[in-house]
This record gives structure tokens, C-alpha cells and sequence, in this order.
């Protein structure tokens, strides 16, 4: 199990990941030249467009009472443990989406409103699957069952669908399918979306793994309210992608009748 020790280098390696790259466009700042001063600009711009497309979709401080109470049996270490394991298949969930997800598509003839289709499907199922499961701290009775390993479940559900979802996914496709390679960006790109991935990847893990310092704070029934309008929410995201999804699909009927 990850220890406090190990929370700490995982900080200190993140926040040095990202000082990297605020030491290497001072750099170049400073070295005087307008080529490298504009693509500083774009790689920093890149960076914060990255955040503020990402994060607000992810949303990890609005998950943390989901992941609570789907991990509500298992102890503080094992759930740290599985905030670790959340945290890296979702930066590479991003990464993947960012860098070859278009071309993934591409060669399985998929669009981007069918992934919308899909996905907007399962997170409706497993927010509605969340309404339905009883109050934050209720006891599930089961008798003759044989513990599960608690690890199982950390890419489906934690990871995707409930947190990396269909609208993170797309919203990840759509930027690297636009992002600009020219001017000489083609590398800053790849490294400003990387650590744009290793900060969502980051602010995961910390949400996720003191998630249970919430739930002392707000209690059982505090949680149950937070948990119960999440669920609802998770639905309506859920439907709104499905809608995103069809509507596009839709769209596209005229024209192949034509």
C-alpha cells in the first residue's frame, strides 16, 4: 500500500513535471527571440486551453463522494491504492484520447457521436444504478460470498466510466484532432498536453485518496444528499451526452438520403 511517503514523492515528482515546463518557456523568454517567444505563448496558452477544457468535464472534487461510496467496504490504504491505480489509467486514458484517439477511430470507422452514443448509455446505467443503491453507509447484506479483490473494479467503473467518461474522452479527441502543428509547435504540443494530462492525472489522485477526510467531515447523511443529487447529475450527464450524440447523428440522416 502507498504509504505517506509515497504521497509525497508523487507531489513533489508532479509539481516538478510542471516546473519543467515553466523553467524551459522562461528559458526561451529570456533567450530574446520573437520565434521562441511565440511559441511560448502557445505552449502556455495550450496548457491552460487543456485545464479548462479537461478538468470542469473530469471534475474530481464532485466524483470524490461517488468513489467513496462505491469503495465504502475497503479500508483507507486500499483506497489510496486504488486513487493511484484511478489516477494512471486516466492519464493514460487522456493521453491515449489526446495523441491517437482519432486515429483509433479512424481505422474502426467510428465517430465521435457514436462514442457519445455509447458512452452517454453506460453513464446513464451507472448513474442510475448509483440512485438506486441505497442510502451513503447502508450495509449490504450478503451471505456465503466469497471476498472480491477490491482492484478489480478500478478501470470499469472508477476510471471509465465515472471518471475518464465519454465526454472527457471526446472533449480530448476534439483537441488533439485541432491542435496546431505548425510553426515549429509540433513538440511543445506533445509536451504541453502531457503535462496537461500528469496535473488531471494528479488532481485525481489527491481528491480521490482524501476522499474519506470528506466523508468524516460532512457525515452519513451529508454524503447520502451529496451522493443521491451526483447520482441524479451523473444521469442528466449522461443523457445530455446521449442527446450530444444522436443530435449529431441525426443531423446526418438529410444528407444520406441524398
Amino acid at each position: 500500500m502507498r504509504s505517506r511517503r509515497e504521497t509525497r514523492l508523487f507531489c513533489v515528482t508532479l509539481f516538478r513535471e510542471a516546473w519543467l515546463l515553466v523553467a524551459l518557456l522562461l528559458a526561451l523568454f529570456r533567450a530574446g527571440e520573437c520565434g521562441w517567444r511565440f511559441v511560448m505563448v502557445e505552449a502556455v496558452k495550450g496548457l491552460f486551453f487543456i485545464l479548462s477544457a479537461l478538468f470542469p468535464i473530469i471534475d474530481p472534487l464532485g466524483g470524490s463522494p461517488i468513489f467513496l461510496s462505491m469503495t465504502r467496504e475497503y479500508s483507507p490504504e486500499v483506497r489510496k491504492e486504488l486513487s493511484w491505480r484511478i489516477a494512471m489509467n486516466s492519464f493514460f486514458l487522456l493521453a491515449g484520447s489526446y495523441f491517437i484517439g482519432t486515429y483509433i477511430l479512424r481505422f474502426f470507422g467510428i465517430s465521435i457521436p457514436v462514442v457519445q452514443v455509447g458512452g452517454g448509455l453506460i453513464v446513464v446505467s451507472n448513474g442510475w444504478s448509483l440512485l438506486t443503491r441505497g442510502n451513503y453507509g447502508q450495509k449490504e447484506v450478503a451471505q456465503n460470498v466469497p471476498p472480491q479483490d477490491p482492484y478489480r473494479d478500478a478501470f470499469y467503473p472508477l476510471t471509465l466510466p465515472l471518471t475518464v467518461g465519454p465526454g472527457s474522452i471526446s472533449v480530448a479527441l476534439t483537441l488533439g484532432a485541432n491542435a496546431p502543428y505548425h510553426h515549429g509547435l509540433h513538440l511543445w504540443n506533445i509536451l504541453t498536453a502531457f503535462i496537461g494530462c500528469v496535473l488531471l492525472a494528479g488532481s485525481i489522485y489527491l481528491c480521490y485518496s482524501f476522499a474519506d477526510r470528506l466523508g468524516r467531515v460532512l457525515g452519513t447523511t451529508g454524503m447520502t444528499v451529496i451522493l443521491q443529487l451526483t447520482s441524479f447529475l451523473l444521469v442528466c450527464i449522461g443523457v445530455q451526452i446521449l442527446w450530444n450524440g444522436a443530435s449529431a447523428l441525426l443531423a446526418t440522416l438529410p444528407a444520406v438520403a441524398r
